[in-house]
């Protein structure tokens, strides 16, 4: 190179507008925005309720029932205020259970569940040692008529066969 000879050096760089960036600056922003909404508004769930607004959870406390297995005989009888709409058995033997709902594998199950002072009776073969029986409520929602399952480790009658 010659003395005195000025070198001109662009340093043109090809980025993104200012505007583009802006841009999808927002959009990701909306985008999480979006998955934290509906990720939160999964784990909250819709509400049910029974009697004046009151958890379905919470009612599950109240539900109060007796229950026996006698000679084959399956025998249950609502002893509390609290109706029960429908009943789960959970069937347990020596590595394994299983569960069905009395609702719909029993022809004699009240349609409108087991109110106050009922009594339902019918014969089952349990292939296991010991039977749960869990309670199921129904209750409102902003849906309409939802049932619950209440816990079955806090609410559940654990009958020995």
């Amino acid at each position: 190179m010659k003395k005195g000879m000025k070198v001109k050096v662009k340093n043109k760089v090809n980025g993104l507008s200012p505007v583009i960036a802006t841009v999808l600056l927002i959009v990701i922003v909306i985008v999480i925005a979006l998955i934290v909404f509906i990720w939160i508004r999964g784990m909250v769930g819709d509400a049910i309720t029974k009697f004046d607004n009151k958890n379905v959870q919470l009612v599950c406390g109240d539900v109060a029932f007796d229950a026996s297995y006698t000679g084959g005989t399956l025998y249950i009888m609502n002893s509390g205020s609290i109706p029960i709409f429908g009943m789960n058995v959970k069937d347990i033997e020596i590595g394994r259970h299983s569960t069905f709902d009395l609702r719909n594998d029993s022809d004699t199950w009240p349609k409108t569940g087991l109110n106050q002072g009922d009594v339902f009776s019918e014969e089952f073969s349990f292939e296991g040692s010991e039977i749960v029986l869990i309670p199921v409520l129904l209750g409102e929602s902003k849906k309409g008529r939802k049932t619950h399952v209440c816990d079955e480790k806090q609410y559940g009658y654990k009958i020995i066969i």
